[in-house]
């Protein structure tokens, strides 16, 4: 018997990076080959040594063709099997396993709008819907747009068995939020990317447009975030360790390393305003959506659990923010309780 095997990657488009993907019929008693494809049609190669490699790195079952099918996510490499400059996962591998006895585990807050035509859903031609308000984790046909591509995408997400934790409506008429985690780096971030390209493929059946932009209506409307919760076992197991964490992500040159990576756009949506900080200062508190990073009140009552870093936006890539966080929070932890 054969199968389809959609083969899908982080193409080299500047300055967000778009995913691709391109069909392969598989005997099934095939391993997963590696395949090759046109790096000069995805910004990742010239014209005259265009040939660049997928190697696949996580596969599940393919929920829209259904039967043994397969979705394959892949890293691109050159054809010397190096990895390519575009190849953020390898850049992370190396992160993750170097703090891997700290059981770093993320779960990112996926914001993303979702268009017909010019306008997000729900905003009316030549004008624009009630202000913000009713909208967030809204019910009914005046607060509500995209309901069904959104149940369905949930549907898709948790037959592939991705580590989909939870949806709701965001602030914004036509914006929405999927959760994926709590889990490792490197599995929160190549689940994120698959459960994007399902997103894009579940809209596309329904003819509408989903846009990661950070800031997708100007004026008095909320952004488009990945808000991404982190913690380590010993943040897990005591409060000391969470504040540490808090504390290195403002250590000094860390706020611009970091939000320099937290996606394109990041200065129109960090403003102070609509549940933000300024992009170039550097905050954490309790409870508070105003700061850079937030430790949840349950978590200072219990003394224990995970902070949230709100800097980073919708458009993201979950390689980056998951490597910056790991290298940067785990760092100093082992600085201070393992010394």
């Amino acid at each position: 018997m054969s199968y389809r095997a959609e083969y899908i990657w982080i193409d080299g488009t500047t300055p967000t990076a778009r995913l691709r993907s391109k069909t392969r019929i598989l005997s099934d008693w095939d391993k997963l080959p590696l395949w090759g494809f046109d790096g000069s049609s995805t910004g990742q190669a010239e014209g005259h040594a265009s040939d660049r490699v997928l190697q696949p790195v996580f596969s599940c079952p393919d929920p829209i063709r259904g039967g043994d099918n397969l979705l394959v996510l892949c890293e691109v490499l050159n054809t010397d099997m190096t990895p390519h400059e575009s190849n953020s996962r390898a850049r992370l591998s190396p992160v993750a396993g170097q703090f891997a006895e700290q059981e770093p585990l993320f779960g990112i807050e996926q914001e993303y709008t979702l268009f017909k035509g010019a306008r997000p859903l729900g905003f009316p031609e030549g004008g624009y819907p009630a202000p913000q308000g009713g909208y967030y984790c809204g019910v009914g046909a005046e607060e509500i747009f995209g309901r069904e591509i959104v149940e369905k995408h949930l549907e898709h997400c948790l037959a592939a068995g991705l580590g989909i934790s939870g949806i709701n409506a965001e602030v914004m008429p036509g914006q929405w939020e999927f959760q994926v985690g709590p889990l490792s780096p490197l599995d929160v971030a190549d689940q994120l990317w698959i459960a994007r390209w399902l997103l894009h493929r579940t809209a596309e059946q329904f003819g509408v447009r989903v846009s990661l932009d950070a800031k997708p209506v100007s004026g008095d409307w909320n952004g488009a975030g990945a808000h991404t919760n982190f913690s380590t076992k010993a943040m897990r197991e005591g409060y000391d360790p969470i504040i540490t964490a808090c504390e290195a992500l403002g250590a000094e040159g860390k706020p611009l390393e970091h939000v320099s990576s937290y996606g394109v756009g990041i200065e129109n949506r960090l403003t102070g305003l609509h549940e933000t900080a300024p992009w170039d200062e550097y905050s954490y508190g309790v409870s508070d959506r105003g700061a850079s990073v937030r430790i949840p009140w349950q978590v200072e009552i219990d003394k224990k659990g995970y902070i949230e870093d709100r800097r980073p936006n919708a458009n993201v890539d979950p390689y980056e923010v998951t490597r910056l966080i790991t290298d940067t929070c785990c760092a100093a932890l082992e600085r201070a309780f393992q010394a």
